[in-house]
């Protein structure tokens, strides 16, 4: 299935890439129970943002990604507790490396080629850098809708971020999205504000020249 996919929520996002995640570093657990699920979405560390939802919650979320296919519900091996399987790369049609580094994007928000890298290592490992751009320069020029975004530069940052767009377009902070435009704006200010300064010191000077002369004369 390769067609663009309706929005999911940011709840939505985290369950599959909880989901994604667990399958390679927890084997032996997945698929996941609604309990082990809902630590995973709720764990502290290596998730942008943290969140704090109810089972009740990943349930609701659970019932619209099932109805779009992305999970699939098996009782596994004992037949006796409801388990949960992500289906995320079949549904939109993508690769191990591409499941990988959506997944990452999911549970940590925006991040560098080089930071993407580092924290694919457990999901699937990069031979390089340059690996890690080609899947993303894939994922942004898909024809039925980019999957991911690059960021525009941070100032001070050296490197791009990039985002996932599997919720949407990316909300901006205003000083990020017009980093390159406020900082022109912010030039073009600043020189306006010298000229006019240079220009009120040369009328200063001029008035002083005046009155300096004035009581030469008076000598």
């Amino acid at each position: 299935m390769n067609q663009a996919l309706p929005a999911l929520t940011l709840l939505e996002a985290r369950i599959l890439g909880v989901l994604v995640e667990k399958e390679k570093t927890t084997p032996d657990a997945y698929p996941l129970t609604l309990n082990s699920l809902t630590s995973g979405c709720n764990q502290k560390s290596s998730r942008d943002p943290v969140m704090n939802v109810s089972e009740s919650e990943i349930q609701t979320a659970l019932e619209e990604l099932r109805h779009r296919v992305l999970i699939l519900e098996t009782y596994g091996a004992s037949g006796r507790v409801l388990r949960y399987a992500q289906n995320f790369g079949k549904c939109y049609g993508l690769p191990a490396a591409s499941v990988a580094l959506l997944a990452i994007l999911m549970l940590r928000g925006p991040q560098t080629v080089s930071e993407m890298r580092a924290n694919c290592e457990r999901l699937y490992r990069f031979d390089d850098a340059s690996s890690v751009e080609a899947y993303l320069d894939e994922l942004a020029a898909r024809s039925s809708g980019a999957l991911v975004t690059r960021l525009p530069k941070q100032p001070g940052s050296r490197e791009h971020r990039w985002t996932h767009l599997l919720c949407g377009e990316p909300v901006l902070p205003a000083d990020q999205g017009g980093a390159q435009d406020g900082g022109s704006s912010c030039n073009a200010a600043l020189e306006e504000r010298v000229a006019r300064l240079e220009l009120e010191l040369a009328e200063l000077r001029s008035v002083i020249s005046q009155i300096t002369g004035k009581i030469v004369g008076l000598q």
